[in-house]
């Protein structure tokens, strides 16, 4: 679950440059785009991205972020309750501390106080990757030292950070574009899986889960189509509520009575006692720390060009990561593992050209009070797995559609672009097509070469600097855009 995108506008070469150039073209009912400081009617103008809607429209549209991301802390925290033997208190526990996380996460990425955080409409989860990575540490060692890992993994962000920061003018348009169509790739099998479930477990490939999952596909592209002004911008929240009363209507939906006591639920800090620091433990997810950054860096990319906000990477790139540094923190201290910018939200805002951040801040809110109210999070539960997957494959496919609108912006019939995104491409899609493909290397080795969106991504990087820098005095900047 992990967790990223763009669109194709003009200023294409400020991406190449550590820029990233804000563009037109939001969806109808979004308001009209105007660059930070300039001025309409004579007066100051508010960017998109900095307006503050109405609080109804504050809050559906928060809750439509929430209900789109929701299946993801509650499937990470089951995951790791039934790989961990946690009981049934304690897994209420990790759930609610998980919400409220997400929430301060989401909270801290959307306002950005004092350069932690990007100030931009950003969901955070804790990432699917991590969390079989702290699964696996707590197997071998024990939950004491899992924990350890995550905070030696928080305070590495802050240790990697600067030297990550001169490497950044080595991600152009090119290399984001790579990365953002191989994680929809990654992202919309991940949804189908729940659509299907895994192959070779009871239930796989039911035609009811498949018939759910296309009617909410179905109705997302009715109401986008038929609807007008605020209603088509709520067309994915729509589509997912008209998807769970088909589901209700079928039987398939599992509404057994919600408990209503304990009413309030509160995390508790060091659940699994006071933690362990090793670091030859923590080393996988160390490796993954990097492999996060780089993601970091194209969801901030494209984030900032969809909701049309000029950004410099140098500047802005390292807020998002200081804001994933401090979520992973408190996730090591409350029994999660690493907390870290989603980039599943991003084909939302897309979709309904919403682009205010105070947005994400309600989604946020929403989140906290989830986590602390547990009824909430019970009757979010209940929306059944097939009908979270439909809108996730519609929602993560349009991300993979930025991905291809930003790649349009390097010349592809040049030798050099052509090779570079031909084998970032081979290098990001194997082991997603073929999960297996390195399942006899070493375990770290494993676990850096079986990201497909990191290797992709690395690779298009490293390509971009032979073809480009590599033996030119003086060269900055790759040619990676016609611009």
């Amino acid at each position: 679950m992990t967790e990223i995108s763009a669109s194709a506008a003009s200023g294409a070469g400020a991406v190449s440059s550590g820029r990233a150039a804000p563009r037109g073209g939001a969806a109808e009912g979004s308001v009209e785009e105007i660059r930070e400081g300039e001025t309409a009617a004579g007066g100051p103008a508010t960017a998109p991205v900095d307006e503050r809607l109405p609080l109804g429209k504050l809050f559906v549209f928060g809750l439509q972020h929430v209900l789109v991301m929701a299946a993801a802390p509650i499937a990470s925290v089951f995951m790791m309750a039934k790989a961990l033997g946690f009981a049934p208190d304690l897994t209420i526990n990790l759930l609610s501390a998980t919400f409220i996380l997400c929430g301060l996460g989401t909270l801290l990425q959307s306002l950005g106080p004092r350069g932690v955080g990007a100030r931009l409409p950003f969901v955070m989860l804790p990432g699917g990757a991590p969390i079989v990575l702290f699964i696996l540490i707590a197997q071998q060692t024990d939950l004491q030292t899992a924990a350890g890992a995550v905070l030696l993994t928080g305070a590495a962000y802050f240790v990697f950070l600067p030297l990550f920061r001169c490497c950044l003018r080595f991600f152009p348009a090119l290399v984001v574009g790579t990365m953002l169509l191989l994680v929809s790739i990654n992202l919309i099998k991940v949804s189908g899986l729940l659509i299907t479930g895994s192959p070779g477990t009871p239930g796989f490939a039911q035609p009811l889960n498949i018939v759910l999952a296309f009617a909410t596909i179905l109705f997302t592209v009715l109401f986008s189509r038929l609807l007008t002004g605020l209603w088509r911008q709520l067309s994915i929240l729509l589509g997912l509520v008209a998807g769970t009363f088909v589901a209700f209507a079928l039987g398939a939906v599992h509404s057994a009575p919600i408990p209503l006591w304990p009413l309030v639920s509160v995390p508790s800090f060091l659940p699994f006692g006071v933690p362990k620091f090793d670091v030859v433990a923590a080393l996988p997810l160390i490796i993954f720390s990097v492999i996060s950054m780089v993601e970091a860096t194209g969801q901030t990319v494209a984030i900032s060009e969809t909701v049309g906000k000029e950004i410099d990477q140098k500047r802005d790139v390292p807020k998002t990561i200081r804001g994933d540094a401090v979520m992973s923190l408190l996730g090591g201290l409350f029994g999660t593992s690493l907390i870290v910018t989603s980039g599943e939200n991003i084909g939302v805002v897309r979709a309904t050209g919403v682009r205010s951040r105070f947005v994400t801040v309600c989604s946020g809110l929403i989140l906290v009070v989830f986590g602390l109210l547990a009824p909430l999070t019970k009757v979010v539960s209940l929306v059944p797995e097939a009908v979270v997957g439909g809108t996730g494959v519609i929602v993560f496919a349009i991300v993979g559609v930025m991905g291809i609108d930003m790649l349009r912006r390097a010349d592809l019939r040049n030798h050099a672009n052509m090779y570079i995104l031909a084998v970032a491409l081979c290098v990001g899609l194997l082991p997603i097509v073929i999960p297996g493909m390195y399942s006899n290397f070493p375990p770290n080795v494993r676990m850096l070469l079986g990201n497909g969106v990191a290797m992709g991504a690395i690779t298009a990087a490293l390509l971009n600097y032979f073809f480009f820098h590599l033996g030119r005095k003086g060269a900055t900047d790759a040619p990676a855009d016609p611009h």
